[in-house]
Order: C-alpha cells, then sequence, then structure tokens
C-alpha cells in the first residue's frame, strides 16, 4: 500500500531539482535512501532522483510494462519499411544505409542484408541488426 503523498510538497522538490548544485543533489539523496549516490553528474541525478521520488510517491512500473521495456514484449524480428534510414556511427564516420523493397542501399550499392553491410563498414563479422541497433545482445 502507498504511503500518503504529499502532493504539494512533491511538485515543489521536483521544481527545484533543476537548480539544485551537486552537493545539495547528493545530501538529497543521501537523505531519502541512506546512503551516498555513485553518480558524479548532477544531470543524471536530477533525472534519477525525479524517477525515484515520483516511484516512491506513485508506485512504479507494472511487470507488462517493465517486460515490454526489458524487449520481452517486442516481435521476434523487427520490421523496417521501404525508405526508412538507419544510421550508425562507426569509428568517427556516420554510415547511412536505406531500407528498400529489395533490400539496403549503403554508399550507392545494394545489400540483400544488413550483416553484409556491417560487414562492409566495419571489416569484421557482425550482426547487421545489433549493429545498427534493432536487435539488444539478449535478444539472440
Amino acid at each position: 500500500m502507498q504511503a500518503e503523498v504529499d502532493h504539494v510538497e512533491l511538485e515543489r522538490l521536483l521544481a527545484a531539482l533543476p537548480s539544485m548544485p551537486l552537493a545539495k543533489l547528493q545530501e538529497l539523496w543521501r537523505a531519502h535512501w541512506g546512503w551516498p549516490p555513485t553518480l558524479k553528474s548532477p544531470v543524471l541525478l536530477r533525472q534519477i532522483i525525479a524517477w525515484r521520488l515520483q516511484v516512491k510517491a506513485y508506485g512504479g512500473l507494472d511487470p507488462e510494462v517493465r517486460g515490454w521495456i526489458r524487449g520481452k514484449g517486442l516481435p521476434p524480428q523487427m520490421e523496417l519499411n521501404p525508405g526508412s534510414v538507419l544510421t550508425r556511427e562507426y569509428r568517427g564516420v556516420l554510415h547511412t544505409v536505406e531500407v528498400t523493397d529489395a533490400g539496403y542501399l549503403y554508399d550507392g550499392v545494394r545489400f540483400r542484408s544488413l550483416t553484409r553491410v556491417a560487414q562492409v563498414i566495419t571489416g569484421t563479422h557482425w550482426n547487421g541488426p545489433r549493429f545498427f541497433g534493432l536487435r539488444s545482445r539478449d535478444r539472440e
């Protein structure tokens, strides 16, 4: 059961986060969770503090949403429509691939698979969908 939430106090605290310096954010973290934060980035601390305060007040994500976020609810193969453009920066160079009806167009050359495109870009074997961020390692 959720504890009684002081909505006004929560909103005041959330509104104050953007102007808080790192030391104040660390103090706030310690006051709420009892240990010092390991993060040193004020931007990330603000985001995490805001998230955790709201979870504490209103509850977190339900199991279905958590599963979807982890990739359990996504279709096994992401479908790309012709005309979609994939980009990937690799070793300081931005690579762009266009999805076509017949496959993929990269650097003026047509390919039947993203894996082959990833091989051309890297010079080594890669899983194409993973290289372009369409699939995570734990989904393979």
